[in-house]
């Protein structure tokens, strides 16, 4: 008999507007998509909702209200009873009800007398009807502890499609990576309080880490309370964002107590709900403490048990969905979890296992999860019906007498089909080793019914592995995954690489590296372009990446957006590195590959896939593009502000002192931009953390050093001080000061030809820059040549008589300037910067007294030498700056170079000195503007005085002072704003009120805003006051340009009419504000800055040194006005003779590689002792060494509490052990005595079995996993309950019962035939019991062969019957060699078989035989089948088979010896497949291979025949 077909619902029309896919039934869905698919974009997934969303469960903005409103009416049904039936039953206060349950007042109006008359008798079919939901919305529980969830009322013939959308989408809730269905009793039980406080913190520890949805029944009873008060208490002990459990009731909507407030047809926003146990009855309140609930209606009342259908297939539903994150897709995994339970649970967990679901059964929780915890490590033929009985009576004790005989027949079959599972079958005892967390359980459980799914090799691992990843349960990885078992290449773990660095797993990334994962081989170009791909939507740098493209789509005026390229991270990345970075990343031309795409794979399993693994795969001549793929993955990490990540990629680092500083200014850079406050604080402390990696906040001064300090006179400073914990570079310079230094300038290739001490001036990392190490450097530097422990003294002196030099009164580092006749040392020092300055200092001098002098003493009409000198003194300044501005060594380009140099505050401050002095310069040459000329060229010496401030900054102590300075001149200019309010409003006031109609504009300024402004020093007008009035200083009317305008007098005395009392009032009141409360907060504002600038004096004057020492650096050696023979110099050879300047004077150095090799090799090595370091001092901290204790002693306890239980289990498990045997022992004795009485043995009772069964049990469960597992008797799958494709339930047979020889009086199977969609395979005869009778059995029927391989059968009644028996054992052997076989997957088919079907009559191939070979091959095919060996002929277990109707086969082996044979290659020749759809291959024979369960069993005979593996 042929399965039968399958058909699919369509929803209505309006929901297939808001879900467009075809049909409810899981068929509709495309079923060959392997688990785990690669999508090339995450935002574009179902799953993928933005971030706004996210921020609650439970939106209560206006927009989703009105959504939910419009929305759940149109797509979500409830159901209404349309026609009263009297019911003989009563209500609970005596009422007369409906069949429905419903009272006559609780139908709709004309549900009493219909217009249609449907019958007397009441169906649900015709009398129920669906109609608009009309509850639905937020849940608010009053009392204590108010909580708010959501809630719908539907039918129970919603799709589950539909709910699943209102969850994800209208819900906000994220789709699951894990299903975590909670079944068992529906009563309040008893626990153990230890089991309790187990079971209730593994199950929300299981939530909580692996983003699971809980399923449960949602009232506040049993199991569902047990699980309510869980997800409580964790919540309770944890933060708001750790809380976050979603926990979903599905109840029947009929029997939740108090429901009439849940009713609102325009959606309860909240609706208000009462939890009341006391007077709820026969009904059941909800819980409190779950989310949300799903109440299923199917409109009666008080019936239980009308959601389990609905619960069942959106559960089906929900696992066949395919979660999309971190860049894999995996279909949601479901558990099933039984606390104690009844028939309804049994039925529950048969069902579960039946469909494949893994089920986790906790021991010790009572009833049905006891009865099968205690037979589940048996084997399946010692759990008899006598067993289940006697299991029942001691579990079931107050209901034992309900169960019936076939009750217990069908108990016991369902109790042998779930243990037979063992797969999918995991009992959770307390106190077993490696299970002490329930979350262990669980997550164990999956992987075990993974690893015993039907997975082709590697891809079974694979499976498991990225069920961890999604789970981010990295334990449950290195226990379960990474073992002895299996071994992983690390090319293997790329995909889950990636995976783990998208959905933000450190802890995995770290896992894959110590498994062997090379960053080099992982990290290729497609990568890093997939990575950035696919990052964070809110990440600050993801939308400055869609800015560049965007501006890139306008600049080549493009239709569509253009893909990340790593060209266009190199431009943001050079943004926030600065501009002394070159590129990153090179623009590829257009000659060059383009980047991999990456579709997702809907495709079957013949079909190589396109996945993230294709990433990996490298051609043989291809090139490697990424310089440093530790430097690649570190700025993705850092750029998305993820620490954990970023810690892990940055200890794989070599140039790990330049990463870190390189980190610190990318992050500085981003918190500038970032607009929430909490990940700017994040940030910069992320960037402070990088910048103690490269250098310790304690190390300022480490070390011993010369620093030089001006003031007054230029003297020497050492500061010494000692780190506590030294960071990288504080560790190189203890080690080797010159090798430090070196990593100080050394050009780094791999981040834009820059340097460590340019990364750190740019991100302004003043710990790095104050540290010893770098100013001693710096110092060495600003002495050039020289010795640092020159006296300054004697560099002056040397300056004023320069052949002290030729003497030992100057002293070199260098032994080729040693000797004193040496013509270099005059060069040598004054080229040192310090001398330099020190010229410099007196050229300015002397160019401010001479500027001086003139302006006060000579300045002529026409101008003399002196004013001339002037002239060209400052024409040299101008050169000077000119070439500072066209100084360009890394070739950024003018415009680049000019915002650079404007960017200084003293380049600003000299540009304007200079054309102040121009604009009166030329004032001073015109004879009418001499004067105005004079002014300004004043003014420009002000400015030019101004600039001496630069010098200072060299001082420590003057130094910081500049820095306040400038500080304080910003808090002026805000404290300006507040003061203008008080000035201008005072004096317009004061003005409105005196003075009538004051047209002087000049004069109103005054009056308004310069008096007012004098009042607060204490220059108080005279008219304000009436007393001190005279007249005579002001003018009546206004027209004396030299006073002011008299206030409004009285015409006979001339005395002032304005109140004073008013005016003295708002005078006083003025002065109040603000020489009281404006100053004094001026003054506080100068002293915050002061005390903030103080305490960072030494850091800051350190930094400032930098500037004024790459300055006088890299300047010509003369001062002015004889620096212009130094431009002259450079203009000739730069400008006339082309030269290209042979170096550079920068603080840079490009090394050679084998040196630069042995450098970074010295300070990754000095990396590894840092990190090591940190973790001792880690360990040290006092407060984690308390942490430490804490959890040794929580263990401790632990074991202490196990030991207790499992020496209290061991003596009851052996005193019930020696009951047992005590008992079976007189059992024995009576046997006997009977035996001897009758004068044999042959008394027809079986001799009682001497060893106990509790020992037996004992011992399985001390041994578990290493039980005797006998292969399972025939017609296990003919005896499956339900018949295939059909509702009708088969009669329950147990094991025992098999054999026709056993007595079975209640053995009464139904008559059942299936029918036939394919007309084809289909019996001529019709199912009807006359046209069976017409057939000829034991014999040929015409052209149907009706003989049996096995003999003849019994023919009863008209049918033939198939006469069982339990024989057939089949025995494992031993590996020997590897087999190959040809597999098919025909349409419609999830799984493969072989090839083969049924015969036809008259044909002699069958016809799906046909499909896969051509029609000239069919001749040859036939004789390979006469050669072949024939390994079965006969009966076929198969879960079609019924006692009057079974399968038949012969399966025949045809064996090439290799793949090289003739035979075989014309085979494969002729392979062809007539349907698109259908697929073939050769497949390593192996007992996962997903193989229909009989076609397996025949190719174990063949692997046994052939002796080869299995």
């Amino acid at each position: 008999m042929a399965m039968r077909g399958r058909s699919s619902k369509v929803l209505p029309s309006e929901l297939n507007k808001v879900c467009p896919e075809k049909g409810d039934n899981p068929a509709a869905y495309p079923r060959k998509m392997s688990d785990f698919e690669v999508v090339p974009n995450l935002q574009q997934s179902s799953s993928s909702v933005c971030k706004s969303r996210r921020k609650a469960h439970f939106p209560t903005g206006s927009n989703e209200k009105e959504n939910l409103i419009s929305w759940i009416p149109e797509n979500i049904q409830k159901k209404e009873c349309t026609y009263f039936v009297e019911s003989s039953q009563t209500s609970d206060s005596g009422r007369i009800v409906c069949e429905c349950g419903y009272l006559r007042e609780q139908h709709l109006e004309d549900a009493a007398k219909p217009p249609i008359f449907l019958g007397k008798e009441w169906d649900p079919s015709r009398h129920v009807q669906e109609m608009p939901t009309d509850a639905f919305g937020d849940i608010h529980f009053t009392g204590l502890g108010q909580k708010t969830g959501k809630y719908v009322r539907v039918s129970s013939d919603t799709p589950p499609r539909v709910i699943y959308h209102l969850m994800t989408q209208h819900w906000g809730l994220d789709a699951p990576n894990l299903l975590i269905s909670v079944t068992g009793g529906a009563k309040n039980f008893v626990m153990k309080p230890r089991l309790k406080n187990i079971f209730r913190q593994g199950l929300v520890k299981v939530a909580q880490t692996t983003g699971a949805w809980i399923i449960t029944g949602g009232s506040h009873a049993g199991v569902m309370k047990q699980v309510g008060e869980a997800v409580r208490d964790f919540i309770l002990s944890c933060s708001h964002k750790e809380g976050d459990i979603v926990t979903i009731g599905i109840a029947t909507w009929g029997t939740v107590y108090n429901r009439e407030s849940l009713i609102c047809p325009m959606g309860g926003f909240p609706a208000e709900y009462m939890l009341d146990e006391e007077n709820q009855g026969s009904l059941s309140c909800l819980d409190s403490n779950h989310s949300h609930f799903i109440l299923v209606d199917d409109g009666t009342h008080g019936r239980y048990g009308v959601e389990i259908p609905l619960r069942t297939r959106l559960e089906k539903f929900i696992s066949e969905q395919t979660k999309v994150k971190g860049g894999v897709a995996i279909k949601i995994p479901i558990v099933c979890v039984v606390l104690e339970g009844g028939p309804g649970t049994l039925d529950t967990i048969y069902n579960a296992i039946t469909n494949g679901t893994p089920c986790v059964i906790v021991e010790g929780s009572g009833r049905v999860a006891d009865v099968i915890s205690e037979v589940a490590n048996l084997p399946v033929p010692k759990i008899t019906i006598a067993l289940i009985r006697k299991k029942l009576s001691v579990l079931f004790h107050d209901t034992y007498e309900l169960f019936t005989e076939g009750k217990l027949v069908e108990w016991t079959k369902k109790i042998q089909d779930i243990v037979r599972s063992r797969q999918l079958l995991t009992i959770f005892r307390e106190g077993k080793y490696g299970q002490q967390d329930v979350d262990v359980a669980i997550l164990q459980a999956l992987l075990k019914a993974s690893r015993n799914q039907d997975h082709f090799g590697h891809e079974n691992w694979d499976h498991q592995l990225k069920l961890a990843v999604a789970w981010n349960r990295v334990d449950i990885a290195r226990s379960e995954i990474f073992t002895d078992d299996h071994e992983w290449k690390p090319t293997d773990l790329h995909p889950v690489m990636a995976a783990a660095l998208i959905s933000n797993k450190p802890e995995f990334v770290k896992l894959f590296l110590e498994q062997g994962v090379r960053l080099k081989e992982f990290v290729t170009w497609d990568t890093l372009v997939y990575l950035y791909d696919n990052m964070a939507p809110s990440c600050l740098f993801h939308s400055k990446l869609q800015k560049v493209l965007l501006e890139e789509k306008e600049r080549t005026a493009g239709s569509k957006m253009p893909r990340i390229q790593l060209h266009h991270v190199s431009q943001v990345l050079r943004e926030l590195l600065g501009c002394s970075t070159q590129p990153l990343y090179p623009k590829p031309k257009h000659t060059e590959r383009p980047r991999l795409s990456i579709p997702v794979p809907h495709i079957k399993l013949n079909v190589q896939s396109s996945s993230l693994r294709s990433l990996y795969k490298r051609s043989a001549g291809r090139a490697t593009f990424t310089m440093d793929p530790v430097r690649d993955l570190l700025i993705w990490a850092v750029v998305q502000n993820r620490k954990e990540l970023a810690e892990i990629i940055w200890a794989q680092s070599q140039d790990c002192m330049a990463s870190a500083l390189a980190c610190s200014k990318i992050l500085k850079e981003l918190a500038k931009e970032e607009e929430d406050t909490d990940t700017t604080d994040d940030m910069l402390a992320l960037a402070e953390q990088y910048e103690h990696k490269a250098i310790d906040p304690a190390a300022k001064g480490d070390a011993v050093g010369t620093l030089l300090s001006i003031k007054l006179s230029l003297e020497l400073s050492v500061v010494p001080l000692v780190p506590a914990w030294p960071g990288v570079f504080t560790d190189c310079y203890r080690k080797d000061e010159e090798r430090a230094q070196k990593l100080l300038t050394r050009v780094s290739e791999a981040w834009g030809k820059t340097t460590c001490l340019q990364l750190a001036l740019e991100a302004k990392n003043m710990n790095f820059v104050s540290h010893g190490g770098v100013q001693a450097f710096l110092t060495k530097v600003w002495w050039g040549k020289m010795c640092v422990d020159n006296g300054l003294w004697r560099v002056i002196a040397c300056m004023l008589f320069f052949p002290l030099l030729y003497t030992s009164f100057i002293t070199f580092r260098e032994k080729r300037l040693q000797p004193m006749g040496c013509l270099t040392r005059l060069r040598a020092f004054f080229t040192a910067p310090v001398v330099i300055f020190l010229m410099n200092i007196l050229s300015y001098f002397t160019f401010l007294l001479l500027f001086a002098y003139v302006l006060m003493v000579d300045f002529q009409p026409l101008p003399s030498w002196r004013e001339y000198l002037i002239y060209f003194w400052l024409f040299s300044l101008v050169c000077e700056e000119t070439r500072q501005l066209l100084y360009d060594p890394d070739g950024l380009g003018v415009v680049k170079m000019a915002s650079l140099y404007f960017k200084d505050f003293w380049n600003k401050l000299d540009i304007c000195a200079i054309l102040a002095f121009l604009t009166g310069l030329t004032c001073r040459l015109i004879p009418s503007t001499f004067y105005p000329g004079r002014i300004i060229l004043s003014l420009a010496f002000i400015i030019f005085c101004l600039r001496l401030m630069h010098i200072f900054t060299v001082s420590r102590t003057l130094g910081p002072k500049i820095i306040i300075v400038k500080r304080m001149m910003k808090d002026v200019f805000f404290f300006l704003f507040l003061l203008a309010v008080w000035v201008v409003s005072f004096g317009v006031a004061k003005q409105a009120i005196l003075i009538h109609n004051e047209e002087r504009v000049e004069w109103l300024f005054r009056g308004v805003v310069y008096h007012s402004y004098l009042t607060i020093f204490g220059q108080i007008p005279s008219y304000i006051d009436g007393v001190n009035f005279n007249i005579d200083q002001c003018s009546p009317n206004g027209t004396d340009p030299y006073k002011p305008k008299c206030p409004e007098t009285n015409e006979d005395n001339k005395k002032p009419i304005f109140p004073e009392w008013l005016t003295v009032i708002l005078l006083c009141l003025y002065l109040l504000f603000t020489n009281i409360l404006l100053l004094n907060l001026l003054i506080a504002m100068f002293n915050y800055t002061f005390q903030q600038v103080q305490e960072h004096t030494d850091q800051i004057w350190k930094f400032q040194r930098h500037d004024l020492i790459e300055e006088y650096h890299g300047r010509p050696p003369a001062p002015p006005p004889f620096i212009l023979l130094n431009h002259l110099q450079i203009l000739v050879r730069r400008g006339l003779l082309r030269r290209p300047a042979t170096h550079h004077k920068q603080l840079k150095e490009k090394l050679e590689k084998n040196e630069e090799a042995a450098l970074l090799s010295w300070e990754m090595y000095l990396k590894e002792n840092y990190l090591q370091h940190q973790q001792c001092q880690e360990k040290q901290n006092t407060e984690q060494k308390i942490r430490d204790i804490a959890q040794r002693v929580d263990v401790l306890a632990e074991l202490l509490d196990l030991d207790r239980v499992k020496r209290t289990g061991l003596v009851e498990q052996r005193l019930v052990s020696l009951e047992e045997q005590v008992h079976q022992s007189a059992q024995a004795l009576r046997w006997i005595t009977q035996a001897l009485q009758d004068n044999g043995f042959g008394s027809g009772k079986d001799v009682p079995l001497m060893g106990s069964s509790k020992t037996s049990e004992m011992k399985e469960v001390q041994l578990e996993g290493k039980a005797e597992e006998s292969q399972p008797p025939h017609h296990v799958l003919a005896r499956n309950l339900l018949y295939p494709g059909s509702h009708t339930l088969r009669f329950p047979v147990p094991d025992e019962k098999v054999p026709w020889e056993v007595d079975f009086p209640l053995y009464d199977p139904p008559v059942y035939s299936a029918e036939h969609k394919d007309m084809a395979v289909q019996d001529p005869f019709s199912p009807s019991l006359e046209s069976l009778l017409k057939i000829n059995y034991n014999t040929m029927d015409g052209l149907i062969d009706r003989q049996s391989f096995h003999g003849l059968y019994t023919v009863q009644d008209g049918l033939p019957l198939w006469r069982r028996n339990s024989d057939g054992s089949i025995i494992r052997k031993s590996l020997k060699k590897m087999l190959e076989v040809l597999v098919a997957q025909y349409p419609l088919s999830d799984v493969w078989a072989l090839p083969g079907g049924s015969l036809e009559p008259g044909e002699t191939l069958p016809l799906k035989l046909k499909w896969i070979l051509r029609r000239e091959f069919w001749p040859q095919f036939q004789n390979l089948l006469k050669q072949g060996t024939e390994i079965h002929k006969g009966y076929l277990d198969d879960p079609r088979n019924t006692d009057n109707a079974w399968v038949e086969t012969v399966a025949v082996s045809v064996h090439f010896d290799n793949q090289n044979d003739v035979e075989m290659k014309r085979l494969n020749s002729f392979l062809q497949g007539c349907d698109p759809e259908l697929c073939i291959r050769w497949q390593v024979l192996d007992k996962r291979i997903p193989l229909h369960a009989n076609h397996k069993e025949l190719l174990h005979k063949v692997s046994t025949l052939l002796g080869a593996y299995y």
